[in-house]
């Protein structure tokens, strides 16, 4: 398992996978393990039912009891436009070939919106963990507009034997103070009845893109993840970190942009990506909750980019990847097959958390 791992990530394979001095030690963090709802969850206000569906989910799929996990998210066809998204592979138009990706997949949950989950949810929610999209950015204003808005109820997932509800809030945006309320009041009452909670901690400011673009800085999705976790996520899901410094480039000149300190960039981070993704996870309580990171665009280097966004996650501390597009635009059995060769390196022992 290990040789196609490093055949995979080719000239970048000691880079990733020899580092082994981070910023913020191991010992630190709250690493995942078999135990991680026992160890980890018993101790928080989560009831009973909570904790059952999160061992529910931590126990599906190929990796089942490991402590990490690989989620299937198709929200796409609202966030993107179905057109957009499946026009590569129009089966999934059919709602159903997306749960069913997600199970021949082994993957611990699938996460969709109100209307895939419900058209197929008495024939396959007791077979895999169903996670409901409850809000979405819809595309059909002009100009599009930037906005999360709530598709249904926490009722209704529930009510379709859902295990979980997800949202995203776009951390920085105008509407952000809104959308925070809204989803911190729909995790409560999800928690209330039992349901876990994912939050998508997605930035969304146009003032984010600088000299770089900071909208996947460390130090501010760190920030959004921490806001993520006040709200009682259970779990964050998070891009890739892929640069630093956010903070300090928008208090350049006269400018004036939250509070930091430099000691982010120099005491508790580098530009290793693993250092980069260990500060999202210190974020989350230091991983206390857990923190996946999403897969990203389909391109043409899917199964390399793949691995080395779990090798960094999994290396980083953080408890899987959520990786999408790059399984569903593509015939369901090389879907099937990068969504494998995601979970074989969790499943995989070689690959230490640094």
């Amino acid at each position: 398992m290990i040789n196609e791992i490093v055949n995979l990530l080719g000239d970048k394979s000691d880079y990733l996978l020899k580092f082994d001095n981070p910023k913020i030690n191991k010992e630190m963090i709250h690493v995942p393990g078999s135990d991680f709802v026992d160890r980890i969850f018993i101790n928080s206000d989560r009831n009973n039912r909570v904790l059952s569906n999160l061992q529910r989910i931590y126990g599906t799929g190929r990796l089942a009891n490991t402590g990490y996990m690989s989620i299937l998210p198709v929200d796409q066809g609202i966030e993107h436009s179905g057109g957009a998204s499946f026009a590569k592979n129009p089966m999934y138009f059919d709602s159903e070939n997306i749960v069913k990706l997600a199970i021949e997949g082994g993957c611990n949950a699938v996460a969709s919106t109100y209307g895939v989950l419900g058209s197929v949810a008495r024939k396959y929610a007791h077979q895999i963990p169903f996670i409901v999209k409850i809000n979405h950015n819809q595309l059909l204003t002009l100009p599009n507009e930037f906005d999360q808005v709530m598709f249904g109820t926490i009722d209704q997932a529930y009510n379709m034997g859902a295990v979980a509800v997800g949202a995203t809030i776009y951390f920085g945006s105008d509407n952000s103070n809104r959308q925070i309320i809204e989803v911190a009041e729909a995790f409560a009452y999800a928690h209330e009845l039992g349901m876990a909670t994912v939050l998508w901690c997605y930035l969304r400011n146009s003032e984010f893109k600088q000299d770089k673009d900071y909208h996947t800085a460390a130090d501010l999705t760190g920030q959004a993840n921490h806001l993520g976790v006040t709200i009682q996520a259970d779990i964050i899901k998070q891009k890739l970190p892929t640069n630093n410094g956010g903070f300090e480039a928008l208090n350049m000149g006269n400018s004036s942009y939250g509070k930091f300190d430099k000691r982010i960039y120099t005491e508790l981070s580098s530009d290793h990506p693993i250092d980069l993704t260990r500060y999202q996870v210190a974020n989350c309580y230091m991983g206390r909750f857990g923190l996946i990171n999403s897969g990203g665009a389909s391109g043409s280097n899917d199964f390399q980019d793949a691995v080395e966004t779990a090798v960094i996650n999994k290396r980083a501390g953080g408890t899987g990847l959520i990786s999408g597009r790059k399984a569903f635009q593509r015939p369901m059995d090389e879907g099937v097959k990068l969504l494998n060769t995601i979970q074989d390196v969790y499943l995989c022992d070689d690959v230490t958390v640094a």
